[in-house]
């Protein structure tokens, strides 16, 4: 026992060391700059309180005996939302991620993946067996090398809009490319869902991709503001994943509660698009403050380009990243730094994420905290 303590010790003190200690921080009262709460539907009592629900656990697997009438209907909902044959409901993104690539892909198939994909599809990746390989982040070229020496079935995974950058995926040339070759494409739209396509549908339907996409993994705990995740394809690849997918198969389901949740969530952005508007405008006003601060005036960090909710500061090292957003909250506002090993070393950041609910006034604000302290 006492080796494995010392295992373990070491490791935590190595954190530590390096100032990439994670800990667990109660919700505060600063304004809000850092969650994935977009459209703020997490606190929208329409949405959130339910009745009329003959029971609120979902009492075992889907295949057992958690499978409802309503989680049916409202896997059709989705599918007809997202303009998809079929969906599968997941716990959350990261059981469909890993649901998903741990069973799709063989040992003689192998999966490209963006470098900065997210880390629940590097998981799925690793338990599936599959060859697997990443290219350079949003560069056709490096993708197209990869994909060409590919063995067997050949799948490319990106994102539609990076979770940690903010930027977006060339989805149509990417579309073109997997075309060419034969490979089936998989997006996770975690980021785009909500925000992008005419009514929130995300990336692939904004740009009518949706009939050319093998997958898309959408989930519901970000510009929907409660929890889970469908799995959008064919009735063939739901068919599968309901036999194949572990993530899916051994877990409790969703209880009834989080199902009738997602379709008023669903529901609420069809009735407020407003927000979505709200939202976009926010953003287009933060790009056009940040070029004309005094950030940009001999910085020594750069912004990331993103049309996104995300948009980041590039503040290398751990340390002064840190720093950096523990000043800004005692200020006031809510923003985290993202370390390594999150990012890659050197590309630690300050992470700002726009909402519907901030205010331009906000926005001048914290530029101007952002600017004293750097």
């Amino acid at each position: 026992m006492k080796l494995h303590l010392s295992h373990i010790q070491q490791k935590l003190d190595k954190r530590k060391a390096d100032n990439a200690f994670r800990e667990l921080k109660e919700n505060n009262h600063l304004v809000d700059f850092c969650s994935n709460d977009y459209l703020g539907f997490a606190s929208e009592k329409e949405i959130h309180i339910l009745d009329n629900l003959p029971q609120f656990g979902a009492t075992g697997s889907r295949l057992i005996s958690g499978n409802y009438k309503l989680t049916v209907e409202v896997e059709h909902f989705l599918a007809g939302f997202y303009k998809a044959e079929s969906g599968l409901i997941y716990n959350s993104g990261y059981n469909a991620n890993v649901g998903l690539f741990s069973c799709v892909a063989q040992r003689s198939d192998t999966i490209i993946y963006d470098e900065l994909i997210h880390a629940s599809i590097r998981d799925g990746i690793k338990l599936s067996n599959a060859n697997s390989f990443s290219f350079k982040h949003n560069e056709l070229i490096a993708l197209e090398d990869k994909i060409k020496v590919a063995k067997g079935n050949v799948f490319v995974a990106v994102e539609s809009i990076y979770s940690m950058d903010g930027d977006e995926t060339p989805l149509q040339k990417i579309v073109e490319l997997c075309k060419k070759y034969d490979a089936a494409l998989i997006v996770d739209e975690a980021h785009g869902c909500g925000i992008f396509g005419g009514k929130g549908e995300g990336l692939v339907v904004q740009h009518n991709l949706e009939n050319e996409v093998f997958a898309r993994v959408v989930t519901f705990g970000k510009a929907f503001g409660c929890h889970g995740a469908v799995v959008l394809g064919n009735k063939l690849l739901r068919d599968y994943l309901i036999n194949y997918s572990r993530s899916f198969i051994y877990t409790t389901a969703l209880p009834l509660t989080s199902i009738l949740t997602i379709k008023k969530a669903h529901n609420f952005l069809l009735e407020n698009l407003d927000r979505v508007e709200k939202l976009k405008e926010l953003i287009s006003y933060f790009k056009s403050q940040i070029c004309h601060s005094e950030l940009v005036e001999g910085a020594s960090f750069r912004v990331v380009e993103s049309n996104s909710s995300i948009q980041c500061i590039i503040v290398p090292g751990n340390n002064e990243a840190r720093k950096l957003a523990d000043n800004v909250q005692n200020k006031g506002f809510d923003v985290r730094a993202i370390l390594a090993p999150t990012v890659t070393k050197g590309q630690e950041r300050l992470r700002i994420c726009l909402h519907s609910f901030n205010t331009k006034e906000q926005v001048d604000e914290l530029l101007k905290i952002i600017g004293r302290e750097l």
